[in-house]
């Protein structure tokens, strides 16, 4: 199978999946107990019946179950995800406009330094394996990754922001901003930093250990290869011998990762966005769950779906490039 082939052969199977996605997304919410609209009509308080159906008419509850699946499939493919219970505005202008931007900051942020530190640390403890360094790394990494991501956070604030006063303990942008926002844009760039700060680094010391773990387990797994004792005896450097021979042979399992860990950038950190008072899309969660707002959830879940989707046909081309026993297997 040439490589053509085999990225049409990758489209037809995301397209299926996509499909299953909105299927599978339709039915978990069509089975849920209760009746949605009338829990949003009781928050409500007063309201005739008059507005009930023209509210039961919006949200498509008045139509048969296949109707209301065909009207579903229509919405998710053009992004049309509705009205928020909680808010009244559009789900859509809601996710992409306003808190999507602040999730991306802060989790690609994140996401870049974790992988990067992860990796060249992982590289150079499974070189330097059963020393102090490898010993002393692969405690700390699995300490970290094993300690619950708020306790961390507690941690951080705790020294960062109550005790050293050098960062601000929660919130997204100054508050000032919201009455006189800055012209500057060092002045905006040093103010963001300012609050994006501490959940950064809660996020990055939970999850960096996970990436040390993992490129030292595939780089011993290939360090002791014959292709790299044939690069060493060449008198090649011992860095290029690692980062550019083992690595790149012990990078197919890191890639799928790779990808995954920037699809799952979009679904937001619930736990470090809630505790920050961080506005993104993990804190839009959060208040979906306890406000029963389906229609954002409903979008929420659809959007991170497509977003593995996405990612898993990236790595899979990937694959595909670097290995062409793969897409010829």
């Amino acid at each position: 199978m040439g490589l053509k082939k085999y990225i049409v052969k990758r489209v037809i199977y995301m397209i299926v999946l996509i499909w299953a996605i909105i299927t599978v997304n339709f039915l978990i919410f069509s089975m849920l107990p209760g009746n949605p609209l009338e829990r949003y009509v009781a928050s409500l308080r007063r309201i005739d019946e008059i507005r009930y159906n023209e509210l039961k008419a919006h949200f498509g509850l008045d139509k048969p179950l296949h109707e209301q699946y065909i009207v579903s499939l229509r919405n998710m493919l053009t992004f049309n995800f509705g009205i928020s219970f909680n808010s009244g505005t559009q789900v859509s202008e809601t996710i992409f406009s306003r808190k999507m931007p602040n999730t991306l900051l802060l989790l690609g942020l994140e996401s870049i330094l974790s992988i990067i530190v992860g990796m060249l640390l992982g590289v150079l403890v499974a070189y330097k394996r059963g020393g102090i360094l490898d010993t002393g790394t692969v405690t700390f990494s699995l300490t970290m990754y094993s300690v619950p991501i708020f306790f961390i956070g507690w941690l951080v604030i705790f020294f960062f922001a109550v005790n050293l006063g050098w960062f601000p303990a929660g919130g997204t942008v100054p508050l000032e901003w919201g009455r006189y926002p800055p012209t500057n844009f060092l002045q905006i760039i040093i103010g963001r930093l300012s609050y994006i700060a501490l959940p950064t680094l809660t996020l990055f010391l939970f999850s960096f250990g996970g990436w040390v773990l993992l490129t030292r387990a595939c780089v011993l797994e290939t360090i002791t290869e014959d292709y790299v004792v044939t690069a060493r005896a060449k008198g090649l450097k011992e860095r290029t011998v690692l980062y550019k021979h083992v690595l790149k042979n012990a990078s197919l399992p890191l890639i799928t990762n790779v990808a995954l860990s920037f699809a799952f950038v979009v679904s937001g950190a619930t736990i470090t966005e809630t505790l920050f008072s961080y506005d993104g899309i993990g804190l839009l969660t959060f208040s979906a769950i306890m406000n029963n707002d389906l229609p954002v959830l409903y979008a929420l879940f659809y959007v991170l779906a497509l977003c593995v989707v996405a990612a898993n046909f990236i790595a899979d081309l990937l694959y595909g490039v670097i290995d062409p026993r793969i897409r010829y297997g």
